[in-house]
């Protein structure tokens, strides 16, 4: 494993409005994925894309969690994060 590696949760709008939320050690190399269709078969029907958020982590597990922990929020919550952080 790379040292001082930066793990990164993102959440991306989707041409139709929903939300995609992700994890990545490289952001730009994955929303460049996403809008070419070799990102997650979920934003491959939804491109472009664009990102809304991110937020830096020291670990894989850490960034993880919050994508999980987002990925439960409402589509209010999810709103209400984004605008606050």
């Amino acid at each position: 494993m790379v040292q001082n590696e930066v793990h990164y949760f993102y959440v991306l709008e989707c041409s139709d409005g929903s939300y995609y939320a992700g994890y990545t050690v490289n952001l730009e190399r994955r929303i460049h994925n996403h809008n070419t269709g070799k990102g997650a078969k979920y934003t491959r029907g939804r491109t472009p894309v664009k990102l809304l958020y991110s937020e830096k982590f020291e670990s894989k597990s850490e960034a993880l969690k919050m994508e999980i922990k987002f990925k439960k929020f409402s589509k209010k919550r999810k709103q209400s994060y984004i605008e606050g952080r």
